[in-house]
């Protein structure tokens, strides 16, 4: 009787496994949350890219590895619409859905305000924007919050400590943008300055969407600088710096565009581009680069990107591509789609990482800390260009901790 007894219990406890085993999805859903309509559409579209070609790269390995098996990945894709209201809306809906994490936004103040809900209702989110200083305070940022990509006082900082220790400048014009993203990065700037040794001697600020910018340009000839740095985005910077080269500010300064795309350079006349300065979060040609094993990895995820989209990726799809490839090593490492273990999980081993473009390492802030944040380039002319993505020399890069706000600012 015992021994019967015995062998029930074995059983019922197989079945109990097994049935723990079946209830693990063998597929999960992802969202992919994006501004696919309206100022940030073009930039919005490569992120789209750049997650869905990390979904196709788990997928072709078989899915993730979770502890009942391998697991298969969709990407949800819907557009926020840069709206509030819009992005609230579909990201509850998402959820609704049982996706088990979210990524995306372009517009910072959307990212915010989801970060505001994943505080809330854990959710394993990855803003894929340029999110603003104040996000990554403390008792801001949700746990189970990591942005791939920094605020743009790094973006500041980055373009000033470029144009004054690389370039030489030490006659700074500043050019904002009405908002968070052009407040943090004149801080950031003006942080640079401070430090190498340089003078803001001329400041201005425009809101998002401006398209006329004469006034602004007679105030910075006036201002005689020896460098313009600028923080429009997108469409914004495509239209001053066609009006920048139609003035030939270019001749009489350097022209530097703080944060750039390959769709901002895309927009503009090659002899509009030429000799423009500018950050550029990652660029698809490092052969220069002294770090060949970067410029190894930029290649090959530039070819696998190719196979898929027939071009190079630009700035913005890597951040998605890292991003989503961090949310799936999260779900692995974790074991688990929980939240907490997935922050958890990522935050092991001193929260270090590979990336496409180099080590990389979550800070305590949830920021991505980057041996190589950003890369230095300067516009390519007519002449130079050989072909239609052919449009920066990498002049060098910039990166490492000091390039990010001190945890000890940010309340940690």
């Amino acid at each position: 009787m015992k021994r019967l007894l015995a062998l029930l219990s074995v059983l019922a406890l197989s079945g109990m496994c097994s049935l723990a085993l079946a209830a693990e999805p063998s597929k999960i859903k992802v969202g992919i949350l994006l501004p696919l309509t309206g100022t940030f559409a073009a930039v919005a579209e490569t992120q789209k890219e750049g997650a869905l070609l990390a979904v196709d790269v788990v997928n072709k390995r078989g899915g993730l590895n979770m502890p009942g098996g391998k697991v298969m990945v969709e990407g949800i894709v819907a557009d926020d619409e840069a709206k509030q209201d819009v992005g609230v809306r579909r990201y509850r809906y998402m959820v609704s859905e049982g996706v088990k994490g979210v990524g995306g936004q372009t517009w910072a103040p959307l990212a915010y305000a989801i970060n505001a809900m994943v505080s809330k209702e854990p959710m394993p989110y990855f803003p894929v924007c340029v999110m603003a200083k104040e996000a990554f305070q403390k008792g801001k940022l949700a746990d189970s919050t990591f942005a791939a990509a920094y605020s743009p006082w790094s973006v500041g900082y980055m373009a000033g400590q470029a144009a004054i220790k690389t370039l030489g400048k030490k006659r700074i014009f500043f050019l904002a943008r009405a908002d968070s993203w052009g407040w943090d990065m004149r801080d950031g700037a003006t942080a640079a300055a401070k430090e190498y040794g340089a003078e803001i001697v001329g400041y201005d600020e425009v809101s998002l969407g401006t398209s006329d910018f004469t006034t602004v340009l007679q105030k910075v000839r006036a201002a005689k600088p020896d460098v313009f740095i600028a923080a429009q985005f997108a469409a914004d910077a495509v239209a001053l710096l066609k009006q920048a080269h139609q003035t030939g500010l270019g001749k009489e300064m350097t022209i530097f565009n703080a944060f750039i795309t390959n769709v901002v350079a895309k927009g503009l006349p090659p002899e509009a581009l030429e000799g423009v300065y500018a950050m550029h979060y990652f660029y698809y040609d490092l052969a220069s680069l002294p770090d060949k094993e970067v410029a190894k990895s930029a290649r090959e995820f530039t070819d696998l990107y190719r196979a898929k989209y027939n071009k190079p990726p630009d700035a913005y799809a890597t951040i998605a591509y890292i991003a989503y490839m961090e949310m799936f090593r999260g779900f692995e490492a974790a074991k688990s789609f929980d939240p907490q273990k997935v922050s958890a999980a990522l935050m092991a081993n001193k929260g270090q990482f590979n990336s496409v473009k180099g080590p990389a390492l979550w800070r305590a802030d949830h920021s991505a800390e980057f041996q190589h944040a950003a890369f230095l380039v300067k516009g390519k002319g007519p002449k130079e260009q050989k072909n239609e993505w052919d449009l920066f020399t990498v002049v060098g890069s910039v990166g490492g901790e000091s390039v990010l706000p001190t945890l000890k600012s940010l309340g940690y």
